[in-house]
């Protein structure tokens, strides 16, 4: 992700601004797997930990997405609300893991919809399964301009508050 300022940062610190569970807490956020004696040592006094910032998430084979787990499910185990932020690709080898087991973790799931104030008003988004009857009871329909509320906003001018470590 290009992102000023963001060249080669590894952890940076600042609010949660997206309307999540976390939002408005202290948070650090982590690109790509850092070792955990290093994420510890750069909390101070934060109530979130963002993983998978910058969109560094993309696990290449099990090794990777062992060592994504290990380093996520360590925090959580101690306590903290912990996110992450998933891309489609990722989504349905994720649930191999046990990470959505534990109640003070925040899955994002990242859905990228470029121009989306071009779409006309009859856009919609379908949340659908990986083929007919497989993994989901039905499909779920939603209005793209419905879901596009200003209290579910976050304008990009937000994210300029970070502070890189």
């Amino acid at each position: 992700m290009k992102r000023e300022g963001h060249q080669d940062v590894k952890l940076f610190r600042g609010i949660e601004v997206e309307k999540t569970p976390a939002y408005g807490k202290k948070t650090l956020f982590v690109v790509g797997v850092q070792p955990t004696d290093h994420i510890a040592s750069n909390l101070e006094n934060c109530e979130h930990i963002f993983f998978g910032a910058d969109h560094s998430f993309n696990p290449q084979d099990n090794l990777d997405w062992a060592r994504w787990e290990g380093m996520i499910g360590h925090f959580l185990a101690k306590g903290y609300l912990c996110s992450l932020d998933i891309p489609m690709s990722a989504v349905e080898e994720f649930h191999e893991n046990g990470l959505c087991e534990y109640r003070n973790f925040i899955p994002q799931i990242r859905v990228s919809v470029p121009y989306t104030k071009l779409w006309n008003y009859n856009t919609m988004i379908k949340i659908d399964d990986k083929d007919f009857d497989a993994t989901n009871p039905g499909v779920w329909c939603h209005s793209l301009h419905s879901l596009m509320s200003r209290e579910t906003f976050t304008d990009w001018d937000q994210y300029n508050k970070d502070q890189p470590i």
